[in-house]
């Protein structure tokens, strides 16, 4: 089995309620309780789950209620919108040192672009140490293909943590995480600030969060939103997948 990444204790799941909105969770991971691990496939996941991380989502706007159509062409009724809070460089910086305090030692952190390009760049400075500091590097799509652009090069051997906003499938830091192992490197982790999947998503290496919320969503024929006529809105920076 896979190790744990325990810092203290772990995570349960936060369930969000479409009516009622989020449903107590637990304490801020560095200063208070929370909750036992999970685990999932055939990676040890850690999933942080913080009342005042999703407290600052909804006082900066970014937890948002409505009917929405997601990334995986999946509608619900509640998206979170990191770019909203990462806007705040104190923020950023928080939760860039608490992703980073439970993440392995690295060479190099990666992330997809453009989601994962301020938590990654804020982890890889939070995971520095004298003699030690890890770079970032990032990865674009060209011709609908994760790649590595600009300039940026990795080595074999070099280990690597691959760091995104919100995971919901994992496709992204999935991709990632291919190009760098058939560059030699090795993965040894993967971390989010948000992890929509209810801690379901197997990246096949430990991961971890400082949020983790199950998601009610729906395919678009069996979408209650849509039969009740509510205009459906597209979120996020990416096209939405087809069919």
């Amino acid at each position: 089995m896979a190790r744990h990444l325990d810092p203290i204790d772990g995570p349960t799941a936060c369930h969000l309620d479409p009516i009622d909105g989020p449903m107590a969770c637990h304490l801020d991971p560095i200063n208070g309780p929370m909750a036992r691990p999970t685990q999932a496939a055939a990676a040890a996941i850690v999933n942080f789950v913080s009342d005042s991380v999703m407290q600052i989502f909804r006082e900066t706007g970014a937890y948002l209620t409505g009917h929405f159509r997601l990334t995986s062409g999946l509608h619900s009724n509640e998206y979170l919108q990191c770019a909203l809070v990462l806007q705040h460089p104190a923020v950023a910086e928080r939760f860039g040192r608490e992703l980073g305090a439970q993440l392995p030692a690295c060479d190099v952190v990666a992330s997809p672009a453009v989601g994962g390009l301020i938590i990654g760049h804020e982890v890889a400075r939070a995971m520095a140490r004298p003699g030690a500091s890890p770079r970032f590097i990032f990865m674009e799509r060209d011709n609908g293909k994760m790649t590595l652009r600009r300039g940026f090069s990795v080595q074999p051997g070099e280990r690597a943590v691959v760091i995104e906003d919100v995971v919901t499938t994992g496709g992204s830091t999935r991709e990632v995480i291919e190009v760098l192992r058939q560059a030699g490197v090795q993965v040894v982790a993967a971390g989010s600030v948000i992890d929509r999947s209810g801690g379901t998503v197997d990246l096949g290496v430990p991961r971890v969060a400082l949020a983790t919320l199950t998601v009610v969503t729906h395919a678009p024929e069996d979408c209650p939103l849509c039969r009740q006529g509510i205009p459906v809105v597209k979120p996020g920076s990416r096209p939405t997948a087809a069919g």
